[in-house]
């Protein structure tokens, strides 16, 4: 079947979208607003875009009436935020702190989570996430009716116990997000295809010929 955004909503885009580009990450991101309250709130159009400067970019949606929501204006106004990694043990309070809690009010208290220090902002981390990551913004662009945020890590908080031999990252297993509005996945299952050189492709061809 072809399917022609243009014939179709923006609804029925971010549903065929969601659905499949699948599994993505879960930025879980806290912010500073200059009232001082620490947002919180999941993003999952959210991945790695670059190792040198080490960067992730996350989109972010804006309300209804066109105006940012709170983690894309608090990005914009201090230009800090950290993305915090989501593991199945978080998904409750992961999934409290994606209400649509008013501005004068934090998700983290009210998923009942501790905040930690970060190291190089100002804007704190989940006390409780294995992996975090604290990112001064080093790009933004509105597409449409998203607010794309680019952000530099400045310092990877990473559990001792997923730190191996030469930072091999060991046994971490974040959970991922499938379609909208609620499937989500598990990415303890896995299995390993090491890449080829194009002298082995050749030399397998040869010899299967």
């Amino acid at each position: 079947m072809n399917i022609d955004p243009a014939a179709h909503s923006d609804a029925d885009n971010y549903k065929l979208l969601t659905n499949l580009v699948v599994p993505r990450p879960i930025a879980w991101v806290t912010t500073r607003a200059e009232t001082g309250i620490v947002n919180l709130a999941p993003y999952s159009f959210f991945n790695a875009v670059s190792s040198d400067p080490p960067c992730v970019v996350v989109s972010i949606g804006k309300r209804a009436d066109g105006t940012p929501k709170d983690t894309a204006a608090n990005i914009l106004a201090n230009r800090e935020f950290v993305v915090n990694l989501v593991t199945e043990d978080l998904m409750g309070a992961m999934n409290v702190s994606a209400a649509d809690f008013p501005a004068d009010q934090s998700e983290v208290s009210a998923a009942q989570l501790a905040l930690a220090a970060s190291l190089r902002i100002q804007v704190p981390r989940l006390a409780d996430a294995q992996v975090s990551l604290e990112c001064r913004l080093f790009q933004s662009l509105e597409i449409g009716s998203n607010t794309l945020v680019v952000g530099e890590i400045v310092m990877f908080h990473v559990a001792d116990t997923l730190v191996g031999p030469r930072l091999h990252i060991e046994g971490f297993a974040p959970v991922g997000r499938l379609g909208s509005p609620s499937l989500y996945c598990r990415t303890n299952e896995r299995f390993e295809l090491p890449r080829i050189l194009y002298a082995e492709w050749q030399r397998g061809r040869r010899d299967a010929g």
